[in-house]
């Protein structure tokens, strides 16, 4: 149960899309506050020596998840940290009940129009191309997906700079554990 970790060894997970820098934002916020990042993404691809899709096609969906659950059991040993792990991962299984129990789960959103303007100006003339936005839309809906599931708070970066997201989380991540404490 949540309320038996302490404030200060309570994880941030972060899940969610808000744009395509958004590792970089939440490495950002794990610097910031002084806490230890993990990218589960990265975990996951490090284990396997693989990119995930080519695990997926080598390895078979089975062998994936198998990968999955070692990696997540992993997560869930980490305190005190910045945990950044996709909204379609925290669909499987019980892993984001598991993760909620270890800390604070805040998915990142925004309006489509904003996602699209932040696309368009990373992808550049790459956006033209209806393929590529097509797949930028569908990582988004999976990203999106957990939102309003329990135990999940969302996190509106709409008319958000990436330095405005990373300061409000950070205040509100400080916040919330003095709160905690007191």
């Amino acid at each position: 149960m949540i309320d038996a970790v302490p404030p200060s060894d309570r994880n941030l997970v972060l899940t969610g899309y808000l744009g395509p820098n958004q590792l970089v934002v939440v490495r950002r916020i794990a610097e910031r506050l002084g806490m230890p990042f993990v990218n589960y993404e990265a975990r996951l691809e490090a284990r396997a020596d693989l990119p995930i899709e080519d695990i997926r096609i080598r390895y078979g969906t089975a062998r994936l998840k198998t990968l999955e659950a070692e990696v997540i059991d992993e997560m869930l040993l980490y305190r005190g940290a910045v945990l950044l792990i996709s909204g379609e991962t925290l669909l499987h299984g019980d892993y984001l009940s598991r993760l909620t129990e270890t800390g604070v789960v805040l998915c990142l959103v925004a309006t489509l129009d904003a996602v699209l303007q932040r696309l368009h100006l990373a992808l550049g003339g790459r956006y033209h191309n209806p393929a590529e936005r097509a797949v930028a839309l569908g990582n988004l809906k999976r990203e999106w997906s957990v939102r309003k599931l329990p135990g999940v708070q969302e996190f509106d970066t709409t008319s958000m700079s990436e330095s405005d997201v990373v300061d409000t989380i950070t205040a509100l991540w400080r916040e919330q554990t003095m709160v905690m404490r007191g």
